[in-house]
């Protein structure tokens, strides 16, 4: 799927939230008696962010939207035409969180709303569909978010990396902060990662879920969305990739040629974990946070079952002002400073903080 941006479409403003709570690979491993180095050195991770006590996925969702909110301003926020919410921990089965998320920011009630479900790329999937509702003139602005608290059954190895955080983008055409260049799909049935109805956790295909799966998809979507705006992987100077860990972005950074220094900025995984729905679109906040005029970004998300979304930004002149501002409200912390505001858990902490999950 191609799905080219011929208007002035982007990023106008953006939030990020992540819990201060966390848990460390070590202490997940001292638990069950493994080798916390081995599962450290295999997975790129050393902890993983947690929910509080009383948070869920629509909290990190409402979150990460105020903070996208108050940058842009509130009276201006009126004109959102359209939420979405991507997640595969949505607090009920029938009720949208994307309702709670309108209702919690006070935006009146002229707006649609839907929450999606596609792994781990079901954010990016709400991205491209407020794209498209923008270059229709359906809507001014839409919202779209990428938010959960992660689930991995006592003991997987899912429970090393499966965190909680959440990330949402106002788009539209005023005063973009990153404009939307083109946004490519690639999208199979390959079942590496699943959960059936009443069933408490997902299971995973193990190693099968490395190359058919993740590689297969974010490779393709990648190389396809760089033919088709004839650019070469050194025009860029950010790329973020989905972070299921620490070690599978870097394997493919390493077969398109993509650099340490070009992953960088959007590199959150060791210090956060996978937070699914919210990975991929937490590093794109954390680039946005100290991205400069006309610097590229290449966004590629992954989706178990398996789909990947990708994407090239380009940064503006207004990302200047944007960030000037952002210095002065009440969600005023970067990505990298809510990664470095931490509150570690020992097991039992953890387990308290995320029965509901269990």
């Amino acid at each position: 799927m191609n799905l080219v941006t011929k208007s002035d479409i982007g990023i106008v403003s953006y939030g990020a939230y992540i819990p201060p709570y966390r848990i460390t690979v070590k202490e997940i491993a001292r638990t069950w008696g493994a080798d916390a180095l081995k599962i450290e050195q295999g997975l790129g991770l050393i902890e993983k962010s947690v929910p509080g006590l009383d948070e869920d996925t629509a909290t990190n969702a409402v979150n990460a939207a105020f903070q996208a909110i108050e940058r842009f301003g509130v009276k201006e926020a009126q004109s959102i035409g359209a939420i979405y919410v991507g997640s595969e921990s949505h607090p009920y089965a029938v009720k949208p969180t994307a309702g709670i998320v309108g209702e919690a920011l006070n935006i009146g009630n002229e707006w649609t709303a839907a929450d999606l479900e596609f792994a781990c790329k079901a954010g990016t999937a709400g991205i491209q569909a407020v794209i498209g509702l923008v270059e229709s003139k359906r809507i001014k602005l839409g919202l779209a978010i990428g938010a959960d608290t992660a689930q991995g059954a006592p003991g997987d190895a899912l429970e090393y990396s499966a965190a909680s955080a959440g990330a949402a983008f106002l788009l539209g055409t005023k005063k973009c902060i990153a404009k939307v260049i083109h946004t490519t799909s690639y999208t199979t049935d390959t079942p590496d990662f699943w959960r059936r109805e009443h069933v408490q956790f997902p299971k995973h295909g193990g190693r099968f879920t490395g190359k058919p799966a993740y590689e297969q998809h974010v490779l393709a979507a990648t190389q396809q969305l760089i033919r088709d705006t004839d650019i070469t992987v050194e025009d860029v100077d950010h790329v973020v990739f989905h972070m299921p860990n620490g070690k599978f972005p870097k394997v493919v950074a390493k077969k398109l040629g993509v650099t340490s220094s070009q992953l960088e900025k959007g590199f959150v995984v060791p210090m956060v974990g996978n937070s699914y729905s919210a990975s991929s679109l937490v590093g794109l906040a954390s680039v946005l946070d100290s991205a400069q005029p006309g610097e590229k970004i290449l966004l590629t998300s992954y989706g178990s079952g398996a789909g990947s979304d990708s994407f090239l930004f380009e940064v503006t002149d207004e990302i200047v002002e944007y960030r000037e501002k952002a210095k002065t409200g009440i969600y005023t912390q970067t990505v990298l400073e809510q990664t470095e505001q931490k509150s570690y858990l020992t097991y039992g902490q953890y387990v308290r903080h995320t029965k509901k999950l269990r």
